[in-house]
Order: C-alpha cells, then structure tokens, then sequence
C-alpha cells in the first residue's frame, strides 16, 4: 500500500442478513448519489479539483508557516504560487497547441510519401492496391441498384417546362445575405462567452483552495464529530493520519508525474519531435490516468514522428524513450517513494476510471484515481464507510481463515491447499494450521451450533479439510530458512537479551529420531487422535495427526463415534501410548469429563491429551483442568506437539509410572509447556 494506506480491521464473518427492503433503500440511495453527482457536476468538479489541491498544497503551507509566514501569508502564498504555475502551464500549452495546427499542413507531403513507399514495398501488385480494387468492387455492386433506380425515376419524370414565347428561360434572382454589423457588446461577448466557463471554473477552485488551507482544522474536527464521535480521540488521530499520508502522496505522485513529463520532453526535444514541451506537459497529466495513461501519452507524439521524419527511425526513438522511462517510474522510484501500488485494487482502478469518465467526462478521468485513492483511506478509517476499502480496495475481502472457510464450504480442497503453500513461504506448516485452519474451522463450529450446516456440508468440510491434508503431505514442518529470523525469534531476543538471535532464529519443532523415541512409543501408531463430538473435530483431528507423522510420531485417527458408549468396547487400544482428543473451541465440559472416562477405563497406561484448538480463556482453560480430568492440555496445535514429543522421549510421566497430577500441577505445566 502506498503512504495513503492504514492497515484495516478483519471484516467479521457472519453479518447481520440484508432484507429485500434494505437492499433496495441502499439501491436507491446509490442511484440518487449517482444523478446528484451528474446533474451537479457544474459544482462538485471544482470542489473535487480543490480537494486534491489542498492535499498538494498542505505541506508546502506547513513550510511556510514554519519560516513565520503566519497561516493566512501562507496560504495565499502557495495558492498564488499554485495558480501562476498552472495560469503559465495553461498559456504554453495555448501556444503551442497554435503552432502546431499551424505546422500541420508541411506534414501532408511525408505522410504521402510514406504510404507511397508500403505500396511500392507490398509483394506482387500491392497490398493497397488490392484492397484498393477489392472495396472499388464493392462499391460498384452497391452502387448499382441506386443507379438503376434513379434511371427509373428520370425516365417516370414529367418533361421540362417549355421555355417561354420568346424562347428563353427565365433567369434565377441573385440572393445575398448581409449580415449587420456587430455591436461592441456582441463583440465582446463572442471573445469572452467560451472563456467564462473556465474562469468561472477556476475562480471556484481558487476560493475553495484558500478556505479549505485557511480552516483546515475546523473542517478535520466537523468530520471527526460525524464520522466517530463515540471516540474523538482515536477518530481525530485517524484523521489527522489519512490526511497527512494523503498529502505526502499526492505530493509526491505530482512531483513523480512532472519528473516524467521533464524527461519526456527534453527526450522529445532531442529525438526531433515538434512541441516537445506540449508532449511533456500531456505525458505528466495523463499519467495520472492508471495503467493505459502512458500509452495514451505517447501516442500522439509517435504519430507526429510518422508524420516528420521520412524514415522511421524518430517512431522507433519515440517509443523506446516511453518504453524505458516508463518502467523505470512505474517499478523502481514509485516503490521507493511511496509503495508498490496506490493501495486500490487493479478491477477497482480499470472501474473507477470508466465511472468517473462516465460522470464528468476527460476531467473525470484525471481524478479518478486520485479521488478513489481518498475514498479508500475513508474506508479505512471511518467504519461507516468500511465498504468502499471492501470495495476498491486491495486488501483481501476476506481474512486467511474465512477464505478457508469459504473454500471448505464450496469443497475445494486444491485453492485451500495453495493458500496454505503461499502462507508456508513465510512461516511452517504448523503455523498454517493454527493460524488459518483452526479458526476457519471454528467458523465452521459457529455456523454448525446456529443451525446454518447440515451434515451434508459438514461432511463435504470434513473430507475437504482431509483433502487439504492430503495435498500437504509432502511438506515438512519447519519455518522457510529464507524467514528465519521471524518476528517471534526477534521477540523473544528482547525479553531475554543475553541470547543470541541466531541461536532461536529455527523456531521449527524438532523431528523425532526412533532409538530417542521410548520403547512404548516405538509401536507402529503409538498415539491415538479422535474427535470429541463430530466431523469437525474429525477434522482438527487428522491435521494432528499429519503434524505429529511429519515430527517422526505415528499417529492414527478414529471416528468420534469410535469413543461413544456403546462402541468404546470396539476400540483398537493395542500400542496406543497417548490419546489426543481433538475439540473445537472449549466444547462441553460434561461431555469432555465422560469421554474422557471411557477412555481411561480402555486405556489405562495411556496418556490423555485434551486439545481445545481455538480456546484461549484462562477461567475455560481452568474449567476444563478441574472438571475433565484429562492428564494434559493444549490450546493449539504446536503446543500439542510439543507435549506429545516431551511424552515420546520421557519429559511426560504417564498415569501409571507417578503419582496423578492435580489440577494446580496440570495448569503450571501447560504453563511452562
């Protein structure tokens, strides 16, 4: 994001349902802010226009303030500056324009000869002379059913009128027109009536230029009281934020744009090109124009380099001087001053370039960026106005884990598998879990427990979720080297200082070797992972699994129903050594507790591990430690790991080697784990 850019909040999963009568009142409000801003136009363009001056001008006007030109000498005086440089821009354009309709008439000739040239250079009797004979055809077979009608009408004509007895026809009368002359007053008003839109244009500007520099601040403070009068104080350091960043960046892309209308034309002059000064000044506005500006800009002096140069040399010098400029511009110095994009989405920008078009014509489509780029920054700012930066902005519209979510929901297990491979660049496999897919499905959870899935798609998440697992098998769990002075490595350097950062910059979890692993973990599944309720937790259940496969842990995964009365009977318990019970959120406490029975009668040398993926509640965690009973807990996915590869190379006493662990024990070894 560009210096205009603030991070924004997460959009929230589950909105309140839009009813036909809102979406139809938004509607109409839409359509109505469209027609005020068309039949308006007269005014809102100058407004717009002094908006955007404003921004420009604001840091010039702190400048000058800050050399003790007091707040009124300062504004008239970068105003009175501002508009001298455009009133000049303004007058060498005029004179340049005038000279070149003046020249171009010498230029007929060139072009001439140069389409006699592709003649003579076509192959066999000419390509234009083809296509040339081809439409004279054409033309002929249309025009004879034209002819032949017009016989038809000659031939059904009465005769002429006969000339008079003394044989001659009579003679017609000469008509002329004089016009009076002109009064001084029609005069003047035909020299100054096309000026007075632009002056009036212009004074408008001018006058809003001044008040919105001279009372600038009270304007911030009525926009802070609408916009978030529940708390000025965050609302006002927001503002005063945006505006500041929008300043430096208009600023900045104006003085970027000039920079490349400077080059452009001294590039121009040099070449040959005729009014280099009228291409520079054209290349740096229409650069304003995103994506297709600078094409635009070079158009019209490579077709004037057609028309001066009997060659085509100057054509192939006009267009490498855009093609190298441009790039240069655009990929290096942009990047450097103020980010690598405007903050908008590329759809947002091709849109709001057309609306704009559409709304207020050429001068629409210089302010379209300029004025989306506004619109976003109070997008990211005001929450009322959130939806513009949803909108036009290039932030995601969704969060990694309603993305997730999303992609569970329409059982597309490849777009979530390369979301994960985008996130693993950065940071493991483990992370991805806990950071995206756990609380995308804790989404899942929400929606379950309000009734909103059935156990169709909660069935199409489960086997979605496992063919994501799938799809990651072939990925290790360890932070990319590229990364690997992440920020938590960092973190922890500042709270113990005596470390050095390249001894905890590997933050990945170690992988197992066999002979270190405890005989009753050498089995071939030594640990047990099942879900606490439903599919879900079946789900939470096989990406442990996966994870402790990758740390050298064999792990196997059973149905929830597997651990229900009536079936935990039927349950494998040979060489099981830890129980991991996978549970969404905190779950039920009461069920917990029973389940957590059955399994300690089947399995009495096991280990229980209760794994509350997505709690983070001390008063829950502390619920569940002194209610369910369970030997160890953990609240995310690394943390679980961790416990089980402690349990695998003894750091975990199991229930029938020690003395059970009471709940104050249990919570400071979740503590220290």
């Amino acid at each position: 994001m560009s210096n205009a850019s603030v991070s924004r909040p997460h959009v929230e999963a589950h909105g309140s349902p839009i009813t036909p009568a809102v979406a139809a009142s938004n509607l109409f409000i839409g359509l109505a802010i469209m027609a005020v801003l068309y039949f308006g136009r007269e005014l809102f363009v100058p407004v717009v226009l002094a908006v955007l001056l404003s921004f420009v001008l604001a840091p010039l006007v702190r400048l000058l303030r800050r050399w003790y030109a007091g707040r009124v000498g300062g504004v008239l005086a970068a105003v009175v500056l501002a508009f001298l440089v455009i009133f000049g821009l303004g007058a060498v354009i005029t004179q340049q324009m005038a000279q070149l309709a003046e020249n171009l008439p010498r230029y007929q000739q060139t072009i001439s000869d140069k389409i006699h040239s592709l003649q003579g250079a076509a192959v066999g009797p000419g390509l234009f002379n083809r296509l040339s004979q081809m439409l004279g055809d054409l033309r002929q077979e249309i025009s004879k059913p034209q002819e032949q009608e017009a016989k038809n009408r000659t031939a059904a004509a009465p005769a002429p009128a006969q000339p008079t007895s003394q044989g001659t026809q009579p003679k017609p009368i000469p008509v002329e027109i004089q016009r009076p002359t002109p009064k001084p007053i029609e005069v003047v008003q035909t020299i100054v009536g096309p000026l007075l839109g632009p002056l009036a244009t212009t004074g408008i500007v001018i006058v809003f230029v001044i008040f919105m520099l001279l009372f600038r601040e009270d304007l911030r403070d009525r926009f802070v009281r609408l916009a978030g009068a529940q708390d000025l104080g965050r609302t006002s350091e927001a503002m005063d934020d945006a505006g500041h960043r929008l300043s430096r960046y208009f600023l900045t892309q104006t003085c970027v744009n000039a920079t490349f209308g400077v080059i452009v034309g001294v590039g121009l002059w040099v070449i040959g090109i005729p009014n280099p000064v009228l291409w520079g000044i054209f290349a740096a506005l229409m650069r304003f124009v995103p994506y297709i500006g600078a094409f635009i800009a070079a158009a019209f002096p490579a077709a004037l380099a057609i028309a001066v140069d009997p060659g085509w040399s100057m054509l192939l010098w006009t267009v490498g001087l855009f093609v190298i400029v441009e790039p240069i511009l655009g990929q290096v110095v942009e990047p450097l001053l103020y980010g690598h994009n405007t903050g908008l989405s590329p759809v947002a920008v091709v849109v709001a370039a057309a609306f704009w078009t559409w709304l207020w014509g050429s001068t629409g489509l210089l302010l379209s960026t300029p004025l989306t780029v506004c619109l976003v920054v109070l997008g990211r700012h005001v929450e009322r106005l959130e939806f513009l930066d949803v909108i036009l902005g290039d932030q995601p519209a969704l969060t990694p884990e309603q993305s997730f979510f999303q992609r569970m929901l329409a059982g597309d297990p490849d777009e979530a598998a390369d979301q994960a491979e985008k996130f693993m660049k950065e940071k493991s496999l483990c992370d991805f879990y806990d950071e995206t897919a756990i609380p995308g499905l804790l989404l899942a959870r929400t929606d379950a427990q309000r009734g909103a899935l059935d156990p169709e798609r909660l069935r199409r998440i489960k086997e979605t979720v496992e063919g994501v697992v799938d799809d990651l098998s072939d990925h290790d769990d360890i932070v990319p080297p590229a990364k690997g002075k992440t920020k938590e490595a960092k973190e922890t350097a500042e709270l113990r200082p005596d470390t050095e950062l390249e001894e905890i910059a590997d933050l990945s979890l170690p992988v197992v070797a066999t002979e270190s692993l405890k005989p009753d973990w050498r089995g071939e599944k030594p640990v047990l992972c099942i879900g606490a309720r439903d599919s879900l937790d079946e789900a939470a259940a096989a990406i442990i699994a996966q994870l402790l496969e990758k740390h050298g842990i064999g792990a196997r995964i059973e149905l929830s129903e597997a651990a229900s009365a009536s079936n935990i009977f039927r349950l494998d318990a040979a060489n099981v050594a830890l129980v991991c019970v996978s549970c969404l959120g905190s779950g039920s406490p009461v069920h917990l507790r029973y389940l957590v029975r059955r399994l300690r009668r089947k399995l009495p040398r096991a280990i229980l591990l209760v794994g509350l993926w997505g709690s983070a509640e001390d008063a829950e965690r502390q619920k569940m430690l002194e209610t369910t009973g369970a030997d160890r807990y953990a609240m995310s996915l690394r943390q679980a790991v961790e416990l089980c590869i402690e349990g695998a190379q003894g750091s975990v006493v199991a229930p029938d080697k020690g003395p059970s662990m009471g709940a104050e024990q249990n919570a400071i070894a979740v503590r220290s784990a």
